[in-house]
């Protein structure tokens, strides 16, 4: 249970922690691998071996993030497909009487994410949950995803909070160990990203399967 009075800043990631990671998982790992393999006549199979590594190099930085950078890349209009999947986006369970006791305990509460702003806003149309927050950031607003050293501090200068008295809830071991890194105080992981995919064993930060623990005392 989180010691609550010791919160005022509450800073949630998006994907995989507010919303069901399936949607994501399945754009990339299947829906772009069956559209890139149709536009260069190619098996699903071939289009995954081609696409995987390139995936992969990016992993962690800005462009693996950005939606202008693939339609680039891969000559398919990422924004227009996900439109064509967009019944996948689900919000997680247990996750908006969280948000409503987070805002009703007087607590700012932040959306930050890697998403690209086109995703971002469909994703926020899809759910509504953009009325629950204070702001919502988008790390391509920084030229920095939340991986990489010096999101956090201008994260902090753009929106003044106190890395003591704040609480990041995220899925990613590698941004909660960004953000420890800065000095955030209050960090929390999610095990279970993907509805459809196992629990996660996370061993460098709690975690929680859904949000019904955090709520415990608010």
């Amino acid at each position: 249970m989180l010691n609550w009075h010791q919160i005022d800043t509450v800073l949630l990631d998006m994907d995989g922690t507010l919303l069901d990671l399936n949607f994501d998982n399945h754009f990339w790992q299947t829906f772009v691998p069956l559209k890139f393999a149709e536009l260069h006549g190619l098996t699903i199979e071939e289009a995954k071996q081609q696409l995987i590594p390139r995936f992969k190099a990016m992993e962690g930085r800005l462009e693996w993030y950005c939606l202008d950078y693939w339609t680039e890349q891969l000559a398919l209009n990422i924004a227009e497909l996900k439109l064509e999947v967009a019944g996948l986006i689900a919000v997680h369970p247990h996750v908006t009487e969280f948000l409503e006791a987070v805002r009703a305990s007087g607590k700012r509460l932040l959306l930050v994410t890697n998403a690209h702003r086109d995703s971002l806003n469909l994703k926020m149309e899809k759910t509504c949950l953009q009325v629950f927050f204070d702001q919502i950031i988008s790390s391509h607003d920084f030229g920095l995803a939340k991986e990489q050293a010096g999101f956090w501090q201008a994260l902090q200068d753009a929106h003044l909070f106190d890395k003591q008295r704040c609480l990041l809830v995220d899925d990613s071991v590698s941004v909660l160990a960004s953000a420890q890194a800065f000095g955030i105080a209050h960090l929390v992981s999610i095990s279970k990203p993907d509805s459809t995919a196992p629990s996660k064993l996370i061993t460098d930060f709690p975690a929680v399967e859904d949000f019904r623990a955090l709520t415990l005392g608010l």
